[in-house]
C-alpha cells in the first residue's frame, strides 16, 4: 500500500480500511502521527476488525467479472444516510425494508461506494471500481459473513457498518488485498 500511495502522490488518510480477502476480514486503522505523515512510511495502528464478505467468484478487476477488485480505492460517496437500519437499497435508492418483506436483501443498511485510484489497475476503462458499483455495505444475511458470498462488493454486519459510515469520510483510503 505504501509503494501505491507514493507511485500515486496521495497523501495518507486518518483512518484506512485494509480489507484482507483471504481472512475474510477488514481492518480499520488509524494514523498515528500529528496528520504531517510522510508518503515513504505512514504509520498507522489497528482500531478494530470486522468480519466481511468479498466475491465468491474471487477476485479481479474487469466490469461484470463479480469479483472483488485489488489494490488502493478511496470512499468515492456515501449513500444511506437518514434511513433506519434495515433499509433494502437497489441503485443506491431505497426499495423497503428487511423486517417488511426482503429479509435477504443483497444491499441494506448503508453503502460506501469506493473509486478505484491506481490508473489502468481499478481506475478507467472496464476496470474502474467506481463504475462496476463497488460498495462496501450491509446484506440482510449475516450469517454469510467470514465465507465469501458477494458479486464482488465488500459485506459488512450492520452494527459494524452504522459506525463506520458515520465516522469515514468521502476520500477515506480503502486498501484491498488478496492476502
Amino acid at each position: 500500500m505504501t509503494m501505491a500511495l507514493r507511485r500515486i502522490g496521495i497523501r495518507p488518510t486518518p483512518s484506512l480500511l485494509l480489507v484482507s480477502v483471504a481472512r475474510q476480514t477488514m481492518s480499520l486503522l488509524g494514523l498515528v502521527s500529528d496528520g504531517q505523515a510522510s508518503l515513504c512510511r505512514p504509520t498507522y495502528q489497528v482500531l478494530r476488525r470486522y468480519l466481511i464478505s468479498t466475491s465468491r467468484f474471487g477476485t479481479g478487476q474487469i466490469l461484470n467479472s463479480h469479483r472483488t477488485p485489488l489494490g488502493l480505492h478511496k470512499i468515492a460517496a456515501k449513500a444511506g444516510a437518514g434511513y433506519p437500519v434495515g433499509t433494502a437499497f437497489k441503485n443506491r435508492r431505497p426499495v423497503g425494508c428487511t423486517w417488511q418483506g426482503q429479509p435477504n436483501a443483497p444491499i441494506a443498511h448503508r453503502i460506501l461506494w469506493l473509486g478505484g485510484l491506481e490508473s489502468g489497475f481499478n481506475h478507467g476503462g472496464n476496470v474502474d471500481s467506481f463504475r462496476r458499483t463497488i460498495y462496501i455495505h450491509g446484506v440482510g444475511n449475516e450469517p454469510s459473513l467470514g465465507r465469501p458470498a458477494s458479486c464482488g462488493c465488500i459485506h459488512l454486519a450492520a452494527a459494524d457498518l452504522m459506525p463506520l459510515y458515520d465516522r469515514l469520510p468521502v476520500g477515506t483510503l480503502v486498501w484491498i488485498s488478496e492476502a
